[in-house]
């Protein structure tokens, strides 16, 4: 499967609890969701820009799902009936903007700051005795380990989250729902390359380059 043209990326924030804490938050009660926009996707190998005068940008490497089939308030036991695929994505996040800002849209949806690897079918994993509810995620930033995760961790597990946000709006095939990040996120710097991997699905690496003057 090709890299999908989605109506909405769905996020999820504080997903993890060390995450949450590593930044001075605590776990949230419910699941706390933002966008962002389609406009912010790239493909393996496309450079991640830099805004200029934005301050700290930082990787978060996530677990991210396609949404297979229009989905309307369903329950969590259905929740994975209504998922395709999964592929590695960075939810690269203007972390001082974030913090000014309040709500997070300018910090997380600047062009090039989701990066997406190939989608693999939910199905062939499962075929090969993967569970896709256990998979895990590891970010590395010039070959070096800044983030291991595993779905086992979530506080709002795949499924609830389906449910939860298909309660509130429909969700079309093709859809992106990324699930968190967990702790280790740092910042990146023009020069670097990151990686985000699901070791037995795949990988999205993209290196990190000063976006040129004048580009919009």
């Amino acid at each position: 499967m090709r890299l999908p043209h989605p109506s909405k990326i769905l996020c999820v924030g504080r997903n993890y609890l060390d995450h949450a804490r590593e930044l001075g938050n605590e776990a949230p009660a419910e699941p706390l969701f933002f966008f962002k926009p389609p406009s912010a996707l790239v493909a393996e190998g496309d450079p991640i820009l830099l805004p200029p005068g934005v301050g700290r940008v930082d990787f978060e490497g996530e677990v991210a799902f396609v949404v297979g089939r229009r989905t309307q308030g369903i329950s969590a036991s259905e929740g994975w009936m209504a998922l395709s695929h999964v592929l590695p994505m960075n939810d690269v996040t203007a972390r001082d903007l974030q913090r000014t800002d309040g709500q997070w849209t300018r910090a997380k949806g600047f062009d090039t700051f989701a990066p997406a690897g190939t989608p693999v079918a939910l199905d062939e994993l499962r075929r090969q005795g993967v569970d896709p509810a256990r998979l895990r995620v590891e970010t590395r930033v010039n070959g070096e380990l800044r983030q291991s995760g595993s779905l086992d961790d979530l506080l709002f597990p795949v499924p609830d989250l389906v449910a939860w946000i298909s309660g509130v709006m429909t969700l079309e095939p093709g859809d992106l729902l990324l699930t968190g990040t967990p702790a280790g996120v740092g910042p990146l710097e023009a020069g670097d390359e990151v990686e985000v991997r699901i070791p037995g699905v795949g990988a999205v690496r993209n290196p990190v380059r000063a976006r040129p003057p004048g580009l919009a």
